[in-house]
């Protein structure tokens, strides 16, 4: 009889309460093995204990930026193949960011 595997962990970054419950609700509900982490400064902190198997990481956020969370794993030879689901919230009028334009815009 061969070993159960381990459910893929995922490491959820994100601010807002209510966002977080719904998503580890259904990431759960799926059977993924969830961290949360409401800031980027705990998320590299967890990161550093546990490499998960995906991080799905809100871009703005208190203390560390989800952008600055991204760019200092993807600088480190140990977590830089660690897939990173960026979450962006539109806004009601798009300014843009200058140099960048979204492929497209998934709600």
């Amino acid at each position: 009889m061969a070993a159960a595997m381990a459910p893929p962990t995922v490491l959820l970054v994100e601010d807002e309460p209510a966002q977080r419950t719904v998503l580890a609700y259904n990431l759960e509900a799926e059977g993924f093995d969830v961290t949360q982490a409401d800031n980027g400064e705990d998320a590299m902190i967890l990161v550093d204990e546990a490499a998960p198997d995906i991080i799905i990481l809100d871009w703005m956020m208190p203390k560390v930026s989800g952008i600055e969370v991204c760019r200092r794993l993807k600088m480190r030879p140990d977590t830089r193949a660690i897939p990173i689901i960026m979450l962006v919230r539109p806004a009601r009028r798009w300014t843009g960011f200058a140099g960048w334009k979204p492929a497209r815009m998934i709600t």
